[in-house]
């Protein structure tokens, strides 16, 4: 196991929130654990989890998976990819060694999703096909599906939540302790 690189570079801030908030140290790997969709439903599976195969990871499903992932791999951080293909927009690129997945990831810290992220269908006949396949009315989007008409380089898309990933790092048990200025339904200014 090697020190997180955050430890390295922000000891005392995370020792300062530890003596405050106390939370267990984050365990890490190098190169980072990646595991395939049927990794981690055979791994649930095995647990005694239902965990249909080609169906999306409930919450519950992903903190429960995070927990077998630490106690197998003794890491906090992993990336779950090749998701099934009933479990990702019709935008998502097929697998071509299996179209049944994709070619999309999640990145999670002790069992909660921080960053979602794929390849996109980068070619308009596809992404049409795709939309039929799930019943996508693409009206709306046309000019989206036009776009790739006239020739697109294969590209990739990801999302991330800073203030999530330092609220799941740190073991904080909630994003308000990590944003200078929480907004909720009852709080729009500081």
């Amino acid at each position: 196991q090697l020190a997180c690189p955050l430890d390295l570079g922000c000891h005392s801030v995370i020792e300062a929130v530890k003596q405050q908030y106390g939370f267990e140290p984050f365990e890490y790997q190098s190169p980072a654990l990646r595991l395939k969709f049927p990794e981690a439903v055979k791994m649930l599976r095995e647990a005694g989890i239902e965990q249909p195969e080609f169906e999306d990871l409930s919450t519950e499903t992903e903190k429960k998976l995070g927990k077998l992932v630490k106690e197998k791999y003794h890491t906090d951080f992993y990336m779950l990819e090749k998701y099934p293909t009933s479990a990702r927009p019709f935008y998502t690129m097929p697998c071509p060694e299996d179209p049944r997945y994709t070619n999309s990831y999640d990145m999670f810290i002790r069992g909660e999703e921080i960053c979602s992220g794929s390849q996109r269908i980068h070619d308009a006949p596809t992404l049409i096909r795709r939309a039929a396949e799930l019943g996508v009315n693409l009206a709306p989007i046309q000019a989206y599906v036009d776009a790739f008409r006239y020739g697109a380089w294969p590209h990739a898309g990801a999302g991330i939540g800073l203030e999530r990933v330092t609220m799941l790092y740190l073991g904080l048990g909630n994003i308000r302790k990590t944003s200078m200025f929480p907004r909720d339904p009852k709080r729009v200014t500081p």
